[in-house]
Parts: C-alpha cells; structure tokens; sequence
C-alpha cells in the first residue's frame, strides 16, 4: 500500500490557484457534501467549531473519496495536538495565531519525524495500521504546514516567520488582523485590506504561497491579485444561514 499523495501541497508547488471552503459544522455529511462540491480545499476547523479528534477523525474519513483535499485546524498549535491530527490521517494542518519564527521553528519540528523533528512514532490511521512500507521515511514529504498570521506581531515578524524551513506556506487571516489593527468586525476596512495585500505580496516574495479567507467576491479576486495563491472564499455556516434566512424572507413576503 503507498502512502496518500498530498495533492494540496503539489499544487502549492506547481503554482496552481486553489478556492476553498471552511467547514465548521463539525459533521462529516456536511464535510462530505463540501469535499464533492469541486473545491481545490476545505478546513476542517476545530479552533471556532466544535470539532474535537473523533469528529476530525470521522470527517477525514468520510472525504477520502474525493479530490478535494482536507486541511486541519486545530484549536492551537501544540506538539500533542498535531501528532494525534498527523496520526488520524491529516496530511495538511494550518496552526492559527502565529507570531515568531520561534513558534513557526517548533511548529515544524512538531511535523517531522526524527532526525528532522520530533512527531512521535505509532502505527497509527495515518500509516494505515502498517500497512504503508515505510511510511516513516516518507511521511515528512507529504505532510504540509500552514502558519497563520493574523496579528500586528505576527506581522512585524512576518519576513522571518516566512523564512523559517518547513514552512510550507502563510495563511493570513483578516478578520483577526483587523481586530488587532483596531478594525474590529470590520475585515473590508481600507486599511485591513492594504495590510492584507501588502502581507500576502511579502509572502509570495519570500518564496512561499500564501492564503487567505474572505466571504467577500470582490476581495477574493482583490487578494489573489495581491499574491494569494490559495483563497478561501466560503463557511459552511455562514452559506446555511444565508440560504434558510433568505427562504425564510421570500415566503414572509407571501404572506
């Protein structure tokens, strides 16, 4: 048996511009449904959802026929916390509020199997109970980090955070920037989006992708010119509530 192909991270390294989705409402049906829509990507999100290992772990399961490619937040970045993820069968984690390349080195050491890092060893989802030969020799090569810089730290340390090797890319979130550059609520503030613009031209000129979420078209488009490579451009829960409130709307006028 050979070890599943990171098709997210080769298309980060080929270049290609890959749309996403954030999955938060912590059910696989839903991830399911997401993962056959035709996105590049989906984050299953369990840093603002209720997600914990189990429920990671049945989501994971339920997409594995599909192309999209699954990523994994976790609720902080914690060498025990991205073992059990990488274990379950994560290939890709984003590790949210990132601000040294202190936290960025440890992060990748968390990643990597020894020499290279310090992953603990187990025979575990991810090597698919032994199954895959050799998968401790392979598994660092298909495995991909995300740090995410959403915080005027972040941002001061942004050149070096970028720098860091093992470092696949550098997500930027702009809803949290905005609340640290003293927008909160207020992601479309002119200010948040040039913050934005110029960390994501940073990235890219430092050899990296770079990521981004907006629910906003108009910005979608705004940020991929400025350098993201793979844009985030829905929630879950955000398009439901969305779509019941307006069905809703539309027979109260009937009434």
């Amino acid at each position: 048996m050979e070890i599943p192909q990171n098709l997210f991270k080769q298309k980060l390294l080929e270049g290609t511009t890959q749309y996403g989705l954030w999955v938060s409402l912590a059910d696989s049906v839903a991830a399911e449904i997401v993962a056959g829509a035709g996105f590049d990507w989906f984050v299953i999100d369990a840093e603002h959802a209720p997600n914990d290992v189990r429920s990671i772990l049945h989501q994971l399961q339920a997409v594995s026929g599909y192309t999209a490619s699954p990523i994994v937040r976790p609720i902080e970045g914690t060498k025990p916390a991205i073992k059990q993820l990488l274990d379950i069968g994560a290939q890709t984690i984003l590790v949210p509020m990132v601000e040294t390349a202190e936290q960025a080195k440890r992060l990748v050491r968390a990643m990597r199997y020894p020499p290279h890092g310090e992953r603990g060893v187990a025979t575990a989802r991810s090597a698919r109970w032994g199954r895959v030969e050799n998968y401790w020799r392979q598994a660092d090569a298909e495995t991909c980090l995300i740090v995410q810089v959403e915080s005027n730290l972040g941002l001061e340390n942004l050149t070096e955070i970028t720098a860091v090797d093992g470092v696949d890319a550098v997500f930027i979130g702009p809803s949290d920037l905005g609340a640290s550059l003293g927008h909160l609520g207020d992601a479309k503030n002119p200010k948040v989006r040039s913050a934005v613009c110029d960390a994501l031209g940073e990235i890219r000129a430092g050899n990296k992708s770079a990521g981004v979420l907006t629910t906003n078209p108009s910005l979608a488009v705004e940020f991929t010119e400025a350098g993201a490579n793979f844009v985030g451009v829905g929630v879950d829960t955000i398009l439901l509530a969305s779509a019941t409130s307006a069905l809703v709307a539309e027979f109260q006028r009937s009434r």
